[in-house]
């Protein structure tokens, strides 16, 4: 806006003037004729009717808050409020818009109006792509303009024509049509989707997607998200009215609903909600949440309470179960409160505190309430060299079952107390100036372990939340060989383990390696936890930064009494930049329910120039001698568009009528997204490694430090 021009004024600079009174001024030279709206320079301007009438010919730039317009001619009609400019070149001030038309209008009635116009964001000599409209109009106070008569070009072919067309001119959340997406499977054919996105009010808006299928019909998505001061959350709901793949159970749907916010200073609340219609609509439908190798949907919605002493928290779980799996319990609710306070500057007290009910809908399984408290005196003992704690507890449960008829092992009330003793010493030993450069610090950092726990058999005991915990280094020092409180294990058993990092000048961890193992003392009494042998197996873990490109990670267990691998992973990555990287992995499993899992994958994206870029992913099942999944991606970006390539073929993973997945079928499908720069996108990631992450296995960062 210029100014120190007052409303309804007109101020002009020149190098020369010739006024003739109450008729006409002419101005040459530099001449600049401002409002308190916009600035007009030129060469040379006519002012007529004592500033009614106003006209300029040669080269003209017109410039306002909206727009900035090179012209041949210019005239304003004070009286009429108008201004028109022909044989312009205009380019928006708020985006990269720019374009010309043969004739450009102002007024105040109908805003901007540009007749016979070329729009485009590309750099003057680049348009890669632009659209030519007979007329576009662009009014004041509102975010989009408007295109009538619309033909698209790319690098000068003409693509479609649309009769209406609107286009954002600032870079305000706008409502309107985003791009579509554009693709093939196997499962789905051919398939458009279409989104609508609707601002409804600064910290509301919401996203309506109609994706049509050849091979299975229409379905309509939608995404509601808010933000509040305290509470944020959103809502997405998927529904297929008549699956035309189906014979029975033709309707489908899924929805997800999260939450999360705080009720005061310390009180919050979250919620996270999933369900849908059948077991295998991940699978044929896709889902922007879960994977299709996943088995449950969770459920949660709770409240919390933290301060410096005392945490409560009050939660109900609950799961949705996909295909044949044992049914799983649902809390609720569930309660835990928590206290900790120093009793001595050296003596800390622990009470935690659980009170939960456990419902199954399996008839044959009983329900439970569980009350549990485990008080504790802990003797911490912390310096920079090293640490030693010793603590004591004791550990009371109480049941309560509903125990089905028939079913003899469970008793109806449970009273479970056992003893539990802890101590527990590391070292920290470090080596400053250590490599070629003597540029790290090296640790050695030794530590033990001795736990003892008394035993009661706990068979009478139903199983509600637990399962047996992996022997990984983080876990030897657990002392618990599973999660919950259903199975506590007897233990008379020492932990010994090791960790070496090495730290560079920057305080930054470059390499960590850790080993370990438990030496029973005795064997287990707890029928759950019966041992072949007096020691675990031994774990180690690694992760390694090599240098700022490549990065390693590596865990793996191995059995003490066979000498044989039974779990590990690995992992390598070398990473140019953030869209440059070669990744490598390879997992492996003796027995997971009974059989053998041993696989090796790459992943990789790199550029082939400045515009084109490629990713791509192949994972090989060695156990199966079989290809699990391929996947492959093209883009090509320029200043101004994008088009995204994608082809994949994967594990279809469905579950057959016994709600057994068939592990002998594959899915195939190819997608198509196209964006042109600078008309708005559709909210979703642009980085070309979000293409690595689509998929049953994804692309994960392997280098996770301690």
């Amino acid at each position: 806006m210029p100014k120190n021009v007052a409303e309804g004024q007109i101020q002009v600079n020149s190098e020369a003037a010739q006024i003739i009174r109450n008729k006409v001024a002419t101005f040459e030279g530099s001449v600049t004729i401002a409002t308190s709206e916009s600035t007009i320079k030129t060469e040379s301007a006519t002012v007529e009717e004592n500033g009614k009438i106003i006209r300029a010919d040669g080269d003209v730039l017109y410039t306002d808050a909206l727009l900035q317009v090179d012209s041949v001619g210019v005239e304003v009609n004070a009286p009429l409020k108008l201004l028109q400019m022909a044989s312009t070149e205009y380019k928006l001030s708020t985006t990269k818009g720019r374009g010309g038309a043969e004739l450009l209008s102002i007024s105040q009635e109908k805003g901007v109006l540009l007749e016979d116009v070329s729009f485009t964001t590309c750099p003057v000599g680049g348009e890669d792509w632009k659209i030519q409209a007979s007329e576009m109009s662009i009014k004041k106070g509102r975010p989009f303009g408007e295109a009538k008569h619309t033909v698209f070009y790319v690098g000068g072919i003409p693509i479609f024509y649309l009769p209406y067309f609107a286009f954002p001119i600032t870079t305000e959340r706008q409502s309107g049509f985003l791009f579509p997406d554009i693709g093939s499977s196997s499962s789905t054919g051919v398939e458009y989707e279409q989104p609508f996105y609707w601002n409804i009010a600064p910290n509301l808006d919401t996203t309506f997607s109609t994706r049509f299928m050849t091979n299975r019909g229409v379905q309509f998505k939608n995404e509601f998200r808010y933000l509040f001061a305290q509470h944020a959350g959103e809502l997405h709901v998927e529904y297929l009215p008549s699956d035309l793949d189906r014979d029975q159970d033709k309707s489908r749907y899924f929805y997800r609903f999260t939450h999360r916010g705080k009720l005061s200073d310390n009180w919050s609340v979250v919620a996270d909600i999933s369900d849908l219609s059948d077991d295998n609509y991940i699978v044929d439908l896709g889902s922007d949440f879960y994977n299709q190798a996943d088995t449950h949907l969770y459920r949660q919605l709770g409240v919390s309470y933290f301060s410096q002493d005392l945490d409560f928290s009050m939660s109900i779980r609950d799961f949705a179960t996909l295909g044949q799996v044992d049914s799983n319990y649902r809390a609720l609710p569930e309660a835990k409160l928590n206290y900790s306070t120093s009793l001595t500057n050296n003596l800390n007290f622990d009470v935690k505190s659980e009170l939960a009910y456990f419902e199954n809908s399996n008839s044959s399984l009983a329900n439970a309430v569980r009350f549990h408290i485990e008080p504790s005196l802990t003797l911490p003992y912390q310096k920079s060299w090293g640490e030693f704690l010793a603590q004591i507890s004791v550990l009371h449960t109480y049941y309560e079952q509903d125990v089905p008829n028939g079913n003899n092992e469970l008793a109806e009330t449970v009273d479970r107390t056992l003893g539990q003793a802890r101590l527990y010493g590391s070292l920290i030993f470090e080596r400053p100036n250590v490599g070629i450069k003597k540029d790290y610090t090296m640790t050695f950092e030794p530590r033990m372990q001795y736990l003892y726990t008394s035993f009661e058999e706990q068979s009478s005991i139903g199983l509600y939340d637990t399962t047996e915990l992996l022997t990984t280094f983080s876990n030897l020092f657990r002392g618990q060989e599973f999660t919950g409180l259903d199975r506590i294990n007897d233990n008379n058993q020492f932990t010994l383990g090791a960790t070496t990092r090495f730290i560079d000048s920057n305080n930054r961890e470059v390499l960590v390696a850790s080993v370990g193992q438990i030496i029973y003392l005795e064997n287990s009494k707890l029928q759950d936890s019966i041992r072949s042998d007096n020691r675990s197996a031994i774990a180690a873990e690694l992760d390694w930064e090599v240098n700022q490109n490549w990065f390693l990670h590596s865990d793996i267990q191995v059995s003490d009494a066979t000498d044989k691998v039974e779990r590990s992973s690995f992992s390598t990555e070398y990473r140019w930049s953030d869209e440059k990287l070669v990744q490598l992995n390879h997992r492996y499993i003796r027995s997971l329910s009974n059989e053998q899992i041993d696989q090796f994958g790459i992943s990789a994206s790199w550029p082939i120039n400045k515009k084109w870029h490629w990713v791509g992913r192949w994972y090989r099942d060695i156990e199966r001698s079989r290809t699990s999944e391929s996947f492959f991606g093209i883009e090509y970006e320029s200043c101004c568009w994008a088009l995204r390539l994608t082809a994949q073929r994967r594990l279809a993973t469905r579950f057959n009528n016994d709600g057994v997945r068939d592990l002998n079928e594959f899915d195939s499908s190819i997608g198509l997204q196209f964006v042109f720069k600078g008309l708005g996108n559709n909210n979703r990631r642009r980085n070309k490694i979000g293409m690595l992450e689509q998929g049953l296995f994804g692309y994960r960062q392997p280098f996770v430090l301690n």
